[in-house]
């Protein structure tokens, strides 16, 4: 197995959502791994946790990685947290993402969860990536 794809994943999977410019207009560039200090925008993305499970077989080293993009908002109604949803899956189903290491041969939405919270709407979208590690020493 390999986990050594994980962080080229999520930094593939961050500069497609970061150079979108329709989720862009959508969020106002409030797309993060990790909230800033401050106060929180109104609505953002922020990327979520990640379970990997191995993959490798006779032709080399892999692994499916299954993670989150979660959604939030303020508003009351979940209208605006689900157009910014829509606009993540349609950015990341079947991407064609560069990795600096190993090869994505397939990025799928699997499910999502809309919720209310205390402070607004919430939509957990998961994905599952299967990549490729040909650089395993």
């Amino acid at each position: 197995m390999s986990y050594g794809t994980t962080a080229a994943l999520q930094a593939a999977v961050y500069a497609a959502l970061a150079g979108d410019g329709t989720l862009d207009g959508l969020v106002g560039g409030a797309i993060h791994d990790a909230l800033p200090p401050g106060p929180v925008p109104p609505v953002y993305v922020s990327l979520g946790p990640e379970r990997v499970r191995d993959r490798s077989d006779k032709t080399g080293m892999g692994a499916q990685h299954e993670f989150s993009v979660t959604v939030v908002s303020e508003q009351a109604g979940f209208q605006a947290a689900k157009e910014v949803a829509a606009r993540v899956s349609d950015v990341l189903t079947g991407a064609s993402l560069s990795l600096s290491r190993g090869v994505l041969v397939s990025l799928n939405f699997t499910r999502a969860r809309a919720r209310r919270t205390s402070d607004g709407r919430e939509i957990e979208i998961w994905f599952r990536a299967r990549i490729d590690d040909a650089a395993v020493i």
